[in-house]
């Protein structure tokens, strides 16, 4: 899917022509430089690699890739397959690749939270809704034994630990508004990670 790199800016809402509220998210998307095409003769298969957000410093491997398309380091570097027409090497591609009132889909590393717990992890009752094995304790995940047989934990029950900090993708966003000549694309609803971190934007 064709697509470009976007860093997020925040949330906002705007109003409709029927007066309602909509919640919706502004992201800074491109201009992309194509840093690399790819072509079935020497690759395999057909892409374009688009570089977004220059580096202020970079090591000789990265400055000469980019060299070559006659742009600074990039400091995100991603491959799109199915951009129709022709691209060469150095080409920027600009929000203006997107229309409104189509979807698209959105991927990004969603925000890190640290060690949690399982209410907060998995949505157990915890207060109020106090589960068994717990006594006073009403936060605490509970039994997670079985019987003597197979007298183990199985594998994927859920448990505290890490949450956040993972790969997500948000399917079927329409395109509220283009903005072309500030690079922002207005999405509906809310897209993976923190402000000013880095998104795939995908048709």
């Amino acid at each position: 899917m064709s697509g470009l790199i976007g860093k997020k800016i925040g949330m906002t809402s705007i109003f409709d022509e029927n007066g309602k509220n909509i919640p919706c998210t502004v992201i800074q998307a491109g201009p992309c430089v194509i840093t690399q095409v790819r072509t079935k003769e020497v690759d395999g298969y057909e892409a374009l690699q688009l570089g977004f957000d220059d580096k202020k410093t970079a090591n000789k491997a990265a400055t000469g890739h980019a060299k070559k398309a006659g742009a600074a380091a990039m400091r995100k570097v991603v491959e799109f397959k199915g951009f129709e027409g022709e691209h060469k090497l150095g080409d920027s591609i600009t929000v203006e690749h997107f229309t409104e009132g189509e979807f698209v889909d959105v991927s990004g590393t969603s925000k890190g939270k640290g060690f949690q717990g399982v209410v907060k992890r998995h949505g157990f009752g915890g207060v109020g809704q106090a589960t068994h094995g717990q006594h006073n304790r009403l936060r605490a995940p509970g039994s997670i034994g079985a019987a003597s047989y197979p007298a183990r934990v199985f594998k994927g029950m859920r448990m505290a630990g890490r949450m956040g900090g993972e790969k997500v993708k948000v399917e079927n966003l329409r395109v509220l508004k283009v903005v072309s000549d500030k690079n922002l694309l207005v999405v509906q609803g809310c897209v993976p990670g923190h402000k000013n971190s880095y998104v795939i934007i995908q048709k």
